[in-house]
């Protein structure tokens, strides 16, 4: 048996006109935060699937990246990742590429191992797998 997670969506209204609300009700991190088609395809303050993506991926990433490097023997001082969701809307709304940017400090690596490392994980991790469908790029900074 694995571990289950859960969130919830509202929607009230037709796409344009319409406002919705996201919640994740274990954690909280989301407790009614509004999203709409302005937030998604506009500027319209407030969140979008697209932006959760990407914070789901840059966290799935990161905290990948640390087992990875404590099973080759590293402990990293920090790691910092960033991931950004492009939505295309040509041929009806797709997520059409990822890019990850992480940067690290991991004493005692080197550039090599930590890039084989990286690029490992960004194969491996969780939702990169989930993702597989989408192009993911990555760069990936040792910080000394």
């Amino acid at each position: 048996m694995g571990i289950s997670r859960n969130a919830n969506a509202r929607w009230e209204g037709d796409l344009k006109g319409g406002r919705g609300t996201l919640s994740t009700p274990d954690s909280g991190l989301l407790s009614g935060t509004r999203y709409a088609f302005n937030s998604r395809f506009g500027q319209e303050k407030g969140t979008n699937p697209e932006e959760l993506v990407a914070a789901a991926h840059a966290g799935c990433f990161a905290m990948a990246l640390a087992a990875n490097l404590g099973e080759a023997g590293f402990t990293p001082e920090s790691i910092d990742a960033r991931a950004e969701v492009d939505l295309s809307l040509e041929g009806g709304p797709t997520l059409s590429q990822i890019r990850l940017t992480v940067e690290a400090r991991v004493p005692d690596i080197d550039e090599a191992k930590f890039r084989a490392v990286a690029e490992d994980t960004k194969q491996n991790c969780p939702v990169s797998k989930a993702l597989s469908a989408v192009p993911i790029t990555m760069q990936a900074t040792l910080v000394s």
